[in-house]
């Protein structure tokens, strides 16, 4: 249930905070009091659009927070807890606040969530009935929830769901295959062709770097021999080459024996780098042997890496292994069309098979959904039939459709509301009035069904009075019975039920005008009633006849 609402900076309000009871709670205040302001700010926590005009103070963010009684609702539990949000079996806590610069921020338990995910959760928190949610009635999607409600179908949805997400992604495999069977065959010389190309190169992973540092060397011959000779000038070919020089240091280094430390190891160490240096030597020469001009070498490299180049501008590619991935996927392709047939065929039993697992679950649906629609003719005609509507007739009209996310299930409510009419779609035969209290009848059939802690009616007894209105009022009473009511209305029948009654009225100050919620005590309420009963100002007869309503509402 909704336990506290606060409000802050949000049209006409500063600060509300107001804690809320069980069962029946009744909201009233004069027309243009505010009552649409709380509506309006409990409409964000459901994710409604956030409206930058409606922050009272442009220097401050406006606040909305929802604390809500939440023990005993085991898939709101396994929906947030799959959804990374943290989760206390006691309380839930909303909160939408909305900067002046109107960015948007939304809260679940504290920790920040998207505003999908808030709408989500808080649907499944509170359901605020408007006169403007009546026109739901109308629509082929609510009025199939509304049988799968009655039938206690979320299990079963959610399995046929599963079955369907299979059959469908069957489907489309197997459709892509064939689309991209067709555009292979239509390929397929072309394909052949690419494929006896790529085949004929030979291809190796990394080959274009090594041929394109052999180009390099082949091309650069010339240079390369000049400083390889340089270098072994230097090292032992010529005059005062580094070699003859340092065996030169190593016979003075000799005849210095007696002299130099022993722990230098001075003539040892003149050994080892001329041993050294000439191993250097030796290697320089041996590649400076390897090396060859050979003008028929460096072609071929250069032919090689043409045909290398020119298949990758081609094929739109900038190395030898993405031609090789080319390559194989030709390859690959080529296989799937000469196994087209069999894969085809094992696709297509797959489509069946999940298919049928799919119509089966469906099936299933559509039998539950029948059997509800008989029980939801009847019940609706006993529990509207009091409120001013005897001659009442419905017909649920289901027909069978291709397969949807939604089963195979097309249905539509019928009505006639009085004797002799043709029963029609609701959107053709009713009025507003008769709308409203067809969705409260339906609230009333389903509130044991709804696993959902809080119910607002939003003025849904407009139009009516009398009898009927007082029968309106005991409905949402006895819905009371089973989640938490709120009801704003502006009848003293519908009022007097409620266990709690809160006011919505608005004050002035020098500067401007505000709204305020507060609870009202035994005798405001009786002040309150006897307003709504008597339409001026409170007397004592007034108070006499609000007292009376009171009493006998409590019978």
């Amino acid at each position: 249930m909704l336990r506290t609402l606060h409000i802050s900076n949000y049209a006409l309000i500063d600060t509300v905070d107001i804690e809320f009871c069980d069962g029946f709670n009744i909201i009233t205040g004069e027309t243009g009091a505010g009552k649409s302001i709380m509506l309006g700010a409990l409409s964000l926590i459901l994710g409604g659009r956030a409206d930058l005009k409606a922050v009272r103070d442009s220097g401050r963010k406006s606040v909305i927070e929802a604390t809500f009684e939440v023990s005993g609702y085991p898939k709101l539990k396994e929906y947030c807890l799959s959804n990374d949000i943290e989760w206390d079996d006691s309380s839930c806590i909303l909160r939408r606040e909305i900067a002046p610069a109107g960015r948007s921020r939304a809260f679940i338990n504290d920790s920040p969530v998207t505003l999908d995910l808030l709408s989500h959760v808080a649907m499944q928190l509170v359901d605020i009935h408007s006169q403007h949610q009546n026109q739901l009635l109308t629509s082929s999607e609510f009025q199939l929830q509304i049988l799968d409600t009655l039938a206690s179908n979320a299990d079963q949805l959610k399995d046929y769901g599963k079955k369907y997400a299979h059959y469908r992604a069957a489907l489309k495999r197997y459709n892509d295959t064939v689309k991209q069977m067709n555009a292979n065959r239509d390929d397929e010389d072309f394909t052949r062709f690419q494929l006896e190309q790529l085949d004929a190169m030979k291809l190796q992973a990394g080959e274009q770097e090594q041929l394109e540092h052999d180009r390099d060397i082949l091309s650069n011959m010339t240079e390369i021999k000049a400083t390889l000779n340089g270098a072994l000038d230097s090292l032992y070919n010529g005059q005062n080459n580094v070699l003859s020089l340092l065996g030169e240091t190593e016979e003075y280094c000799e005849a210095l024996s007696q002299v130099l430390d022993d722990s230098d190891n001075v003539l040892e160490r003149i050994k080892s780098a001329r041993i050294e240096l000439q191993d250097i030597a030796e290697t320089l020469s041996a590649y400076d042997n390897d090396l060859s001009a050979d003008p028929d070498e460096l072609e071929a490299v250069e032919d090689r890496l043409n045909n290398i180049y020119s298949l990758q501008q081609k094929h739109h590619v900038d190395s030898v292994e993405k031609l090789i991935e080319l390559r194989e996927s030709f390859r690959e392709r080529l296989d799937a069309l000469e196994n087209s047939s069999f894969t085809l065929e094992e696709l297509e039993k797959e489509v069946r098979r999940t298919k049928a697992v799919a119509k089966g679950a469906a099936l299933e649906l559509s039998k539950r959904r029948s059997e509800a629609a008989a029980q939801f003719e009847q019940l609706l005609r006993e529990t509207a039939m009091p409120l001013g509507m005897k001659n009442l007739q419905t017909k649920v009209k289901i027909t069978q459709t291709p397969m949807t996310p939604q089963g195979i299930d097309n249905v539509e409510f019928l009505f006639a509301f009085n004797k002799n009419q043709p029963l029609l779609p609701v959107g053709g035969t009713a009025s507003g009035g008769e709308i409203s209290r067809l969705m409260l009848s339906i609230k009333s059939i389903i509130a044991s069904k709804m696993q959902l802690p809080s119910i607002i009616f939003d003025e849904v007894d407009t139009g009516v009075s009398g009898d009927v209105a007082n029968r309106m009022g005991q409905m949402m009473l006895d819905i009371s019975s089973n989640i938490q009511v709120m009801a704003i209305t502006h009848l003293p029948q519908v009022a007097a039920k409620g266990a709690a009654h809160y006011k919505v009225y608005k004050e002035d100050d020098e500067h401007s005008t505000h709204t305020y919620i507060r609870r009202l005590t035994d005798n405001e309420r009786i002040d309150e009633l006897a307003v709504m009963l008597s339409g001026s100002k409170v007397d004592e007869a007034a108070r006499a006849n609000a007292r009376s309503l009171l009493k006998h509402q409590s019978k």
